[in-house]
């Protein structure tokens, strides 16, 4: 078959044979939401760090207004109003945001930075570890998030990731979804882009990445933000749509 496709440079069709992509050959991962469980992990830790002072408050309700400043915090660097930041420093200025919200104006230097650490400390969805496991049979790994290099070892080590590297923000010194971070990637690994499948729960990821020549593949994390109120599915075209990661390691033969 033959397929048309516009050339802006001479205003003309051209006319070219179809070619199929090369073989994907790196995976790559978004982890908030995708691999971790953030919300009721932040819940939790915030509990543990707090309840024993004599706080009570709303937990999960503090993790969504925390989580909820995510991506205006990160806004100011992709604007180029603040010079980029790893994610820790941007979580730490979004949790002093938020803290006199919830009545918790009187904390300590220690007690603010442990519970800033709750990031570094979130568990894996069930299928996250023998699925990466499978996965890493075949292809290598890594992730690709906006969190920093030291958060995604603490993740790795807590959940058993086996990463062949940590790619992401931190090395693109930018964040996603600015092109540079999912290119960086596949420069890293001296692929192009679409030798690369970038692996998220989140449409807009893997919109971004798509444009910037990457495969996709979506993971159905439905109560990501609590029960119902994830993504069931893409609500773009994907490459793969799967409700697993052990379902993608079936789809890509591992």
């Amino acid at each position: 078959m033959k397929s048309s496709s516009f050339c802006p440079d001479h205003l003309t069709f051209a006319i070219m044979p179809e070619t199929q992509p090369p073989a994907v050959k790196a995976l790559f991962f978004d982890v908030f939401g995708t691999l971790v469980d953030w919300r009721t992990s932040v819940a939790r830790e915030a509990k543990a760090v707090l309840e024993p002072l004599g706080h009570q408050i709303d937990w999960l309700g503090f993790a969504d207004a925390w989580r909820d400043e995510y991506q205006p915090g990160m806004e100011e660097v992709r604007a180029g109003r603040m010079p980029f930041s790893k994610l820790d420093v941007l979580h730490r200025r979004n949790l002093e945001r938020i803290l006199p919200r919830f009545g918790l104006t009187d904390l300590s230097e220690e007690i603010t930075a442990r519970l800033n650490g709750a990031w570094h400390r979130l568990d894996a969805w069930a299928d996250v570890a023998p699925g990466l496991g499978q996965l890493k049979r075949k292809f290598p790994l890594a992730p690709v998030s906006n969190g920093n290099i030291s958060m995604m070892v603490d993740l790795a080590r807590r959940n058993g990731f086996p990463w062949d590297a940590i790619l992401g923000a931190e090395i693109a010194g930018d964040y996603k979804p600015k092109p540079r971070v999912y290119l960086a990637a596949a420069e890293a690994f001296d692929l192009p882009p679409d030798a690369c499948m970038m692996v998220a729960a989140h449409t807009n990821d893997l919109a971004h990445a798509a444009a910037c020549g990457l495969r996709t593949a979506h993971v159905a994390r439905p109560d990501e933000k609590g029960p119902g109120k994830g993504e069931a599915g893409p609500s773009t075209p994907v490459d793969i749509a799967v409700g697993s990661l052990m379902e993608l390691a079936v789809q890509l033969g591992t």
